[in-house]
């Protein structure tokens, strides 16, 4: 196991030990959408709590690289104890932005690091910054509540720490240190530079809403994976290893009917790479945000012989997909 993958699996067990909503690649393993921030938001009280002030721990190097942290331990700290470690010195943390973290975790009886995202450089990207939704309850804040309170004013190179303590195991015993690396805002619908298909590929329109419709062109399928650009963005690449994409999509059978679209429900989908069928996972690697992709993905790529109700067995799919933001 690589140490970045290591890293997801123990925020994984973090989220699961403090019920995060956000903050942590691990932290949204299942997949899911934007309505999980709103869900949070709505159980903030109109009162912020203030945080158990962590004590001991300090951070010195430069800004925007890996800190060295150092305290003593074993370390005895409550829960969601947390404070400012380094103060940032690029541009103000906006409002509304993907901020992307490079994180560190310790263990606070050995004292020792556990895992890290610095090694890989692929930082967690998980959080949207808001301003109001801050914790209501000290002992039950989410990390990504304690985070937007701790980064609302702050900088780009920001470094904190919270524990995470539940008192019942010293080994779910933790400390996360994150620094503020980068912050970049989600596109609402896919821009930038307009790609011709092949002619024998189905036809892709998209309305005055963004949603897109398909002329499947008599095309009848293929046997390998078909990938195509239709709109190339300028933003970061998706990556080998990104954990996660924000996107659009609408799917369709071969026959033209739909089966799946975001647009329909009104909300972007968060798609957790490595939970998605083997045709995402390979059809969106190499695009990047912004972009608008038609994905025909052959039966072995998606559902195989499966029969998942709308989507038959042995069902070649065809996806159109806007990337609006990874993580």
């Amino acid at each position: 196991m690589t140490s970045n993958a290591r890293t997801h699996s123990i925020l994984t067990r973090l989220a699961a030990a403090t019920a995060a909503v956000a903050l942590g690649l691990g932290m949204a393993a299942c997949g899911g959408d934007s309505s999980s921030d709103a869900s949070a938001s709505a159980s903030v009280s109109a009162t912020t709590a203030e945080l158990p002030k962590l004590e001991g721990v300090t951070a010195s190097g430069k800004l925007g690289e890996k800190p060295e942290v150092s305290f003593k331990a074993p370390l005895s700290a409550e829960n969601n104890a947390a404070a400012i470690l380094q103060e940032g010195d690029g541009d103000a943390l906006v409002n509304g932005n993907r901020i992307c973290m490079q994180l560190t975790q310790y263990g606070l009886t050995s004292g020792e690091e556990v895992a890290t995202t610095w090694t890989d450089d692929v930082p967690d990207c998980s959080l949207i910054l808001d301003e109001d939704n801050l914790p209501g309850d000290a002992s039950n804040a989410t990390l990504g509540q304690i985070a937007n309170q701790l980064l609302t004013g702050k900088k780009v190179n920001t470094t904190f720490a919270v524990t995470i303590n539940d008192g019942n195991d010293e080994d779910q015993s933790y400390m996360l240190v994150a620094t503020a690396t980068s912050q970049s805002k989600d596109y609402e619908v896919a821009q930038g530079k307009a790609v011709t298909p092949p002619s024998d590929l189905p036809k892709v329109t998209i309305g005055d809403g963004g949603k897109p419709s398909i002329d499947m062109n008599g095309y009848k399928g293929s046997d390998k994976l078909v990938s195509q650009t239709l709109i190339e963005g300028e933003g970061p690449e998706v990556a080998e290893g990104t954990y996660g994409v924000v996107v659009n999509y609408t799917g369709w059978l071969l026959d033209g009917t739909q089966f799946d679209s975001s647009w329909d429900r009104g909300q972007t989908y968060d798609a957790v790479l490595q939970n998605m069928i083997q045709g995402w996972q390979e059809g969106l690697v190499g695009h990047t945000v912004g972009s608008r992709v038609l994905l025909v993905i052959p039966p072995d790529l998606g559902y195989g012989d499966q029969d998942n109700g709308e989507i038959p067995a042995n069902s070649t799919l065809v996806f159109v997909v806007d990337i609006l933001g990874k993580y």
